[in-house]
């Protein structure tokens, strides 16, 4: 499928505009932009009014008539009504839970390795395609998947690339954002996928660069429109931003890959999608770990802003009697100086009880309990809906240092879910590397072997060194294991000669010799007095 001809054509397009509405509704979330929230709630950007989400009891109309009592319900869907400002704070609990996420999956970069040959005793069968993988496996691209799985928790979603360039040795990874992407499905598979972003803005003219990518072939495409129209496409050299890549075309518009592969995978964070799981344009998104929460983080919110009112409404005041104020002037109002030691006498009459003048204080009280109770509710229920264990975001629980088995068990729920996630995102990564190294190949002229790599993510929980040697010990004494296994399960990550070379080492200082062969023992009388 080709780049769009442009013209008039509505960019973006209308099909996808309901699913970059709620993509507009999940970003405000986990940026904290309240008046993105404020113009979401209250009827702007974000509210879908088509039918395309719509409820199966309702649909557009059901919609409609709901929508003004939705905006009196939520928090930051009420309008300002009165002149004095309201406090209306946001908590930033999804953006927590999409950086626990990303944390949980990738604090610790997973290995990637090329297939091993198990005649070989563990060598690698390509060293050098090892080592180009080693090379690419830095921390840039440990970086890059911070990022990406940060933008997959809080979107639902995130696409990683393959990009390179003159400027450097090999191709690279980077991460693009699921709301500037148009995916091609095919039985659950990305089949094509179109990028698009803004290339500048001059008046109402919108300069837009879109970039295909397709088996065998990437496009690039510059569109000179409008904020609601493509408009007409121009030459690359046209703009700055992407002068470069006109120098890079094979012919026309297309960039040739050199491999049938896409040089673009799409990740998941959690599927299915409930809201999109009869719309074949967003069936196999995924979705972010705040979807259906939206409500208790808008309470959140509501009982965050009600405590900060709270403490403005608490501080001291005084009510002080008319004759106290000092004028200042025509138009300069009246003040009282709280610090003066000494009044002059004031000639003023008593209350018409004959009670004195005098200077009342008022203090309202902090619900501190009230409100602490309640959102420490609301963010266990939205953390448990996210698939997370409390303690994961500070619930230490009695403050002792815990072992490895009780880290296990009080993160049983998180670790569960960074399971599930790694599901998702091990065969794509592993895609995604597969393409690399033939890209390498034909780009670069590496000389490496295109194949998928091995992609091992690390233990979430490391044993506790006690613990381990204590279980060893219970299996040599049981005469259950070996020197060799015992060496392995210690240094997991050695390959077989340092293995072998250490398991000398431990006979040698043992003095533990090799075990003889039973054919050449020689004591005791020989038989017939030979």
């Amino acid at each position: 499928m080709p780049l769009p001809d442009g013209g008039a054509t509505p960019w973006p397009p209308p099909a996808q505009q309901p699913i970059l509405d709620r993509y507009a509704t999940w970003a405000a979330w986990w940026t904290g932009d309240a008046e993105q929230l404020a113009a979401i709630y209250s009827g702007g950007a974000g509210r879908d009014t088509t039918g395309f989400f719509a409820s199966e009891q309702g649909g557009v109309r059901g919609i409609v008539r709901g929508a003004a009592d939705t905006v009196r319900r939520w928090f930051w869907g009420q309008r300002q009504t009165s002149p004095q400002p309201r406090t209306r704070l946001h908590v930033p609990l999804a953006a927590d839970i999409a950086q626990a996420s990303a944390d949980l999956l990738f604090a610790e970069p997973p290995t990637v390795r090329t297939d091993t040959d198990p005649t070989a005793q563990g060598e690698q069968t390509d060293l050098q395609t090892q080592a180009r993988l080693d090379k690419l496996w830095g921390d840039q691209t440990h970086a890059t998947l911070l990022e990406a799985a940060e933008i997959c928790a809080a979107m639902g979603g995130v696409y990683l690339r393959l990009v390179w360039g003159p400027d450097r040795d090999m191709p690279w990874i980077t991460a693009v954002q699921p709301d500037v992407a148009m995916p091609d499905w095919r039985w659950g598979r990305l089949a094509a996928v179109t990028f698009w972003r803004e290339a500048g803005r001059k008046g109402k003219i919108v300069w837009r660069h879109l970039e295909r990518h397709e088996p065998n072939v990437i496009l690039h495409g510059l569109y000179e429109g409008t904020a609601d129209e493509l408009g007409t496409a121009v030459a690359l050299t046209d703009r700055p931003e992407t002068a470069d890549i006109a120098a890079g075309l094979d012919g026309g518009n297309e960039i040739r890959t050199g491999t049938g592969r896409l040089t673009a995978v799409y990740i998941p964070n959690v599927r299915p999608n409930r809201v999109w799981r009869t719309i074949p344009q967003a069936a196999y998104l995924g979705r972010p770990d705040i979807a259906g929460s939206e409500p208790m983080l808008d309470a959140l919110d509501l009982t965050w802003s009600s405590w900060v009112r709270d403490v403005d409404l608490g501080k001291a005041r005084l009510i002080v009697p008319q004759e106290y104020l000092r004028d200042n002037g025509p138009g300069s109002g009246a003040t009282v100086d709280l610090d003066q030691e000494v009044y002059e006498p004031i000639g003023a009459m008593g209350s018409e009880s004959g009670d004195k003048m005098h200077i009342e204080q008022v203090q309202f009280d902090i619900r501190v309990d009230d409100h602490q109770r309640t959102t420490d509710a609301l963010k266990a229920t939205i953390v448990q809906a996210a698939g997370y264990s409390g303690s994961t975001f500070g619930d230490e629980g009695d403050g002792q240092p815990p072992t490895a088995t009780q880290v296990n068990s009080r993160d049983r729920r998180s670790l569960i879910t960074r399971d599930r996630k790694i599901r998702y995102w091990r065969p794509e990564l592993a895609d995604l590397l597969e393409t690399w190294t033939a890209v390498d190949a034909t780009q670069y002229h590496s000389g490496v072997t295109p194949q998928r790599p091995i992609v091992e993510w690390a233990p979430s929980v490391q044993p506790d060194p006690l613990s381990e040697a204590q279980r060893l010990q219970a299996l040599h004494n049981a005469e259950a294991i070996s020197y060799e296994q015992k060496v392995k399960e210690q240094h997991p990550d050695w390959e077989q000669p340092a293995v072998a070379a250490e398991v000398e080492r431990i006979r040698r200082d043992y003095g533990i010799g090799a075990v003889e062969d039973p054919g050449t023992f020689t004591g005791g009388e020989p038989a017939g007095g030979e």
